[in-house]
């Protein structure tokens, strides 16, 4: 459930009431009249449910209320009502499967900025994930599945593209190119550090590794896993199943191949660095295709069950 605040201009007070009002995930409404000052106006607070809070929000955006007022919305942890439950009852389609997308764009929009703790996180992930290379150690290498930051600007890159949102698109990719060779020119300095300092040298990169060969070694698999953990990606980020997410981060091997390719570039064993570099492309455009293939699917399930639902309203007309 969410928890909307509405500031809306005293001539549009009403309709927004009556938007509020009529749709039956709505509960908790309240209306204080010039309560805003900032924009002024009155000020409106309701809840609704997850399954409704598109629509809803969908609505509002419609009458403009974003242009003289506000609309704001935050998480219920928890709500103790009849009517909550009753609002939840009457919505149509599971709360834990509901997709609010304005929630999902602002979430995926603030993942686009290259910042530098972006910057510092994707290059930390991508050293690590050298380490680990060199040392054939799975541990390193899903440690720095784990800080790797990426997943976000590919998430907002799929919701971009839904949404045919060009600045998004340009800043996702941006962040994702700069990022990752931001990264690997830092891992190739730091094995050429770590080994004039004898810490590492080019038969560890050489000799067999059994447990981490697969980064630079893709195949069909390669594929199949970079398009689950897409779909369960984006499922887990409309969602807001958290432990999930971390579970696709383990999965794919994004920043171990970015870290491969560097290795093999300071070495100059340039097979592995072509062989990681395919298995980083291949995840990349695997996730933005599973990612934007589920979100499509979403779409359309929720604009059906919007439809249904307008479709029984007493007088509705489904279009």
């Amino acid at each position: 459930m969410l928890h909307l605040r509405v500031i809306a201009p005293p001539d549009q007070s009403s309709a927004v009431a009556d938007l509020l009002a009529a749709d039956p995930g709505v509960t908790h409404l309240a209306v204080l009249p010039g309560a805003a000052r900032q924009p002024a106006g009155d000020l409106i607070l309701c809840d609704v449910v997850r399954e409704s809070a598109d629509n809803v929000l969908a609505g509002l955006r419609q009458l403009g209320v974003e242009e003289r007022g506000a609309i704001s919305a935050d998480d219920v942890e928890l709500a103790i009502s009849s009517a909550a439950g009753r609002a939840a009852r009457r919505a149509p389609g599971s709360g834990a499967d509901a997709v609010v997308w304005d929630e999902i764009a602002a979430k995926t929009g603030e993942q686009t900025e290259l910042s530098a703790t972006y910057l510092v996180l994707i290059i930390v992930a991508t050293m690590l994930a050298g380490v680990g290379v060199l040392l054939d150690q799975p541990i390193l290498i899903v440690g720095a599945m784990v800080v790797g930051p990426e997943f976000g600007p590919l998430a907002a890159l799929c919701v971009a593209l839904l949404r045919r949102n060009l600045p998004v698109i340009g800043r996702s990719v941006q962040a994702l190119v700069v990022g990752f060779l931001a990264a690997m020119v830092v891992t190739v300095l730091s094995t050429w550090g770590l080994d004039a300092a004898g810490l590492v040298e080019r038969g560890m990169l050489e000799a067999e590794r059994p447990l981490t060969d697969f980064i630079w070694r893709p195949d069909a698999l390669s594929w199949v896993v970079g398009l689950l953990a897409g779909v369960a990606g984006m499922l887990s980020l409309a969602s807001k199943k958290s432990g999930s997410l971390v579970g696709v981060l383990i999965s794919v091997t994004t920043v171990p191949a970015a870290a491969n390719v560097a290795v093999a570039v300071a070495y100059g064993v340039w097979h592995e660095a072509s062989g990681s570099a395919l298995q980083l492309v291949i995840n990349l455009c695997a996730i933005v295709l599973a990612g934007l293939a589920t979100l499509l699917v979403q779409q359309s399930w929720w604009w059906h069950l919007g439809r249904r639902r307008r479709a029984r309203r007493p007088g509705g007309v489904a279009r």
